[in-house]
């Protein structure tokens, strides 16, 4: 690595930071060519930071020379624990570990540092990108409705919304399709990446032509050269 981005994750210190509050850490490899880009990624409501979406997405944006910090709600964390399934804590709690984990991540890791998630994950990142003075917002997936609830939208904080942010959605996602969303009023802050055919977790339809791997690598290419230029 280069002693940019050597000095951008305070070495044995923030390897122990990590490893006590059991985070996952994909780091780019090699020199960076550009000022340090990290990105705080948050996992969805029913499946952990380690689930194989997260592990595949944050392995592409490492290779696509973003490095990726995961970590996990307090009901998911405590999963770990008991193995008992529980749902996701109520909103205050999701938005206070995100202060928290956003803070610490701040006081090691120099260069840009983005927020976001997928589905939940994201959406409670999006109540806080402002507030945090994130660099940028990445959200996969993002949960604009509940199932089957397309006429009660989460959206009102998304028209007013100041930090960069780039939502990749599959069109027919059933939490947010493309005809949906077209009809909200978005902040022009907020860009929108379309993957044909894609749902909820931007699995395509095989009538489509395009592949899950092939809708995963253009997601990693495109927040990448996103978080690149904000």
């Amino acid at each position: 690595m280069g002693k940019e981005h050597k000095a951008s994750i305070d070495g044995d210190q923030w390897a122990r930071c990590v490893q006590e509050h059991g985070w996952r850490w994909d780091v780019v490899s090699g020199a960076p060519t550009h000022t340090p880009v990290t990105l705080i990624l948050a996992h969805g409501a029913g499946a952990p930071m380690d689930s194989s979406f997260m592990d595949d997405m944050a392995a592409r944006l490492a290779a696509q020379g973003v490095s990726v910090l995961r970590f996990e709600f307090p009901y998911m964390a405590q999963r770990r624990v008991d193995g008992g399934k529980r749902p996701p804590n109520p909103a205050p709690k999701l938005l206070q570990s995100w202060r928290e984990v956003y803070a610490e991540v701040r006081r090691h890791v120099a260069g840009k540092l983005a927020i976001g998630g997928k589905s939940m994950g994201g959406r409670m990142a999006s109540l806080l990108a402002d507030e945090l003075g994130a660099d940028g917002l990445v959200c996969l997936g993002y949960p604009f409705y509940a199932v089957g609830k397309p006429e009660k939208p989460r959206v009102a904080h998304l028209a007013g919304l100041k930090t960069p942010t780039l939502i990749v959605q599959g069109e027919r996602d059933a939490l947010g399709n493309r005809a949906a969303v077209q009809g909200y009023d978005l902040s022009p802050s907020i860009e929108v990446m379309w993957l044909a055919a894609g749902d909820h977790d931007l699995k395509p339809l095989k009538a489509s032509g395009c592949s899950h791997e092939q809708h995963l690598e253009a997601a990693a290419v495109q927040v990448a050269r996103f978080l690149g230029a904000c």
